[in-house]
């Protein structure tokens, strides 16, 4: 029988993609999921160290950011700021691990996969999170595979 997917709420401050890769990292790891204290923490921290990767690869990056690049990282620093694709992308370059993004289809209910990164660090156990198409990302609990997709919950 196929494992159920678990999918774990994130509070919506401003931090849920931060806080869902640093959760989904933990899980990955084997961890318990961090504390909510821990994991605010941890995904500011994450926050800053993604801003200066952006930095790092400014001559990869610059280009795919909207606006004034120096803007750009100055914003993102702030921990009210949501996060996009530029920094999933940048989350997997911090912590050199996959990264996969899935999102509920309206009519089946199961997941399908939208975005891949940080492919070059391994294929095998990504951290995987939950899009939900309006700015808000959540973390999935348990590997994802297409013939378990349709059995998911929320924690």
């Amino acid at each position: 029988m196929p494992k159920q997917e678990v999918w774990i709420g994130i509070p919506g401050d401003g931090r849920c993609l931060f806080r869902s890769v640093i959760h989904g990292a933990w899980l990955r790891s084997g961890k318990q999921s961090p504390s909510e204290r821990s994991q605010k923490a941890l995904a500011d921290e994450l926050r800053a160290k993604v801003a200066d990767e952006f930095i790092k690869r400014r001559a990869d990056t610059e280009w795919f950011v909207e606006g004034d690049f120096d803007k750009y990282v100055v914003r993102m620093r702030q921990p009210h700021i949501w996060g996009g694709e530029p920094e999933l992308l940048m989350c997997s370059h911090v912590l050199k691990t996959a990264i996969t993004v899935y999102m509920k289809e309206k009519k089946s209910g199961s997941l399908k996969i939208i975005s891949e990164y940080g492919q070059e660090y391994g294929k095998e156990n990504p951290i995987k999170v939950l899009y939900h198409g309006y700015g808000h990302y959540d973390v999935l609990g348990c590997p994802v595979t297409s013939a378990s997709s349709k059995l998911w919950k929320k924690r």
